[in-house]
């Protein structure tokens, strides 16, 4: 694949692509490129207008379980740069698991719970509780706080936007 991929074509989106883009190539670490996107993507997650429902919706079919949907908006052609919504309806729960990749997670609709975990003595151990709501959101360098659960605590679906890069 040598060619972006917009699954979602959207002028909202391609304008924070290229500003996400610009401001990884500045960048001298993973942890300075989230901090200069950290404006963009908490704009991005206040805009109400820009995310399709097709985008929002909840997958009985997905491999995943209970109902949880993962829909891709964007990926970079060298693979290096994706967008994608995760829809956990209602009482539902992600399993525990890793990105290996850095990024920002913020949720868009809903809310949730969610538990980090570390990696301890041959085994996860909690280290941490946290509730969202629409506009949260934070910063993935693994391994450190990579490996979680979510649970959606509202009667609607919550629905994270997930920016992962490697």
């Amino acid at each position: 694949m040598t060619h972006d991929d917009y699954i979602l074509d959207d002028a909202t989106l391609r304008d924070f692509v290229a500003t996400v883009r610009e401001r990884i190539e500045r960048a001298g670490s993973p942890e300075e490129a989230c901090e200069a996107i950290r404006p963009a993507f908490g704009e991005l997650l206040a805009d109400a207008e820009w995310l399709p429902g097709e985008y929002r919706r909840e997958a009985p079919e997905s491999g995943m379980g209970g109902g949880i949907g993962q829909w891709l908006l964007y990926r970079s052609g060298e693979r290096s740069l994706s967008l994608f919504t995760l829809v956990v309806p209602p009482g539902t729960a992600t399993p525990v698991h890793d990105h290996l990749a850095w990024g920002l997670v913020g949720l868009y609709q809903g809310e949730q719970d969610e538990e980090i975990y570390a990696r301890r003595d041959g085994g996860l151990e909690l280290v941490e509780q946290r509730a969202l709501g629409p506009g949260d959101f934070y910063v993935l360098i693994p391994p450190r706080a990579d490996i979680h659960r979510v649970r959606t605590t509202s009667e609607e679906a919550s629905v994270s936007i997930h920016l992962l890069a490697n």
